[in-house]
């Protein structure tokens, strides 16, 4: 006999496990199809470091954060955790416009200042800023796997059930609902599909029966194989005197934070922003670090943070899976809610994300217009 679903969820990192506990604990029948286990390690959700931060350009974002936050908290009390631990942020550069977030942060009522550069230098010494720098205390770290098994832990609790190990190959039309089958041959039926694909969206797009019309109207969606290296701090004491920062010039776009277990809570993380090379899908990457992005990171520590060893000790890969213009892509074609990519800043709205997937796919609620793109170009609801 097949297994039957109102909802089924495919796959189970931050997107998706916070789209199936919201569905869950609104009293929905869930099944949550996970390639692998939750996070996996060659997912985008891994790890226990990703930048919880108020600071965008955009004061849409910004109060998106806000939003997301009150989620966060109710996250943290039914678990028990504490899922973001605070070390503030300093955003700087050309390129970063802090004067800009300041204005921003001002608007949205979020606490800031912005410093001059000798003044910054004075107070954080280990980095060597090169122009204003905003400050904005309510930032921190994500720990995503944590908060992704917290997730998937709510929505369990609430009535899901959890399948691991169960690769989706295709989804095609069944009556009114959808057939979803596995690479192994595995069947499950649904009332409704909400994709939460991350990297591995791009190769399965060609086969969730969607409307020609609605694939055609997507935005190109690419995948980027990055690259983050962990660096130790010179001073292993100065350690919780370090914040997350985000450097934008027009040469390099970087940003770090404390790597957490992820880096035995020795060093900073560092990386380029979209500094990896474009892969067709997750299904394609290997795993392995470019030395020319190495070697730029490496300059970047060197001229930059002389509060760290520029030698990497530890070094990784992870997904990025990005629209054009980096806005998310949450979208609806009959049963189906296409949920990705979060083009690398996703992780601190994923409450919030798993509140408007949810709404969407239950009609109980809207997306924001922008990231409902294919759906505005052919004008269908």
């Amino acid at each position: 006999m097949t297994e039957s679903s109102e909802y089924v969820v495919v796959g189970a990192g931050l997107a998706g496990a916070a789209t199936a506990w919201q569905l869950a604990a609104q009293g929905h029948n869930v099944t949550i199809l996970e390639r692998s286990v939750p996070a996996a390690h060659d997912g985008s959700s891994h790890g226990s470091a990703r930048i919880f931060r108020y600071a965008y350009p955009d004061e849409f974002y910004t109060r998106a954060v806000q939003e997301s936050k009150v989620l966060w908290d109710e996250l943290d009390q039914a678990s028990g955790l504490e899922l973001i631990t605070p070390f503030g942020a300093v955003d700087y550069g050309p390129e970063r416009q802090p004067e800009q977030l300041a204005r921003v942060l001002a608007g949205a009522g979020v606490e800031h200042e912005l410093l001059g550069a000798a003044e910054a230098r004075e107070r954080w010494p280990q980095f060597s800023f090169d122009t204003p720098v905003l400050w904005h205390p309510g930032a921190g770290v994500i720990d995503a796997e944590s908060s992704v098994n917290a997730m998937v832990d709510q929505a369990v609790k609430h009535g899901a059930t959890l399948l691991t190990g169960w690769n989706v190959a295709r989804v095609e039309r069944q009556g009114s609902g959808y057939r979803v089958h596995s690479a192994a041959g595995e069947v499950i039926d649904a009332g409704n599909v909400i994709i939460g694909a991350g990297g591995w969206l791009p190769s399965l797009l060609g086969q969730l029966d969607l409307p020609a019309g609605f694939l055609a109207a997507l935005p190109e969606i690419t995948v980027r194989q990055e690259q983050a290296f962990h660096f130790r701090y010179r001073d292993p004491d100065g350690a919780a005197a370090w914040p997350t920062f985000i450097h934008k010039s027009a040469a390099i776009q970087t940003y770090g934070l404390p790597g957490g277990r992820d880096a035995g809570f020795a060093g900073q993380k560092v990386a380029e922003y979209n500094g990896g090379g474009l892969i067709p899908s997750a299904a394609e990457q290997s795993g392995l670090v470019d030395p020319d992005n190495r070697r730029r990171v490496v300059d970047y520590v060197q001229k930059y943070l002389p509060g760290l060893d520029p030698e990497p000790y530890a070094e990784t890969t992870c997904l990025f899976t990005n629209t054009p213009n980096e806005d998310f892509l949450i979208d609806r074609a009959e049963g189906i809610t296409v949920l990705s990519p979060c083009s690398g800043h996703g992780a601190k709205f994923a409450p919030l994300i798993g509140q408007w997937a949810a709404g969407l796919a239950t009609g109980a609620g809207d997306v924001p217009a922008r990231f409902r793109p294919a759906t505005a170009r052919i004008g269908t609801p």
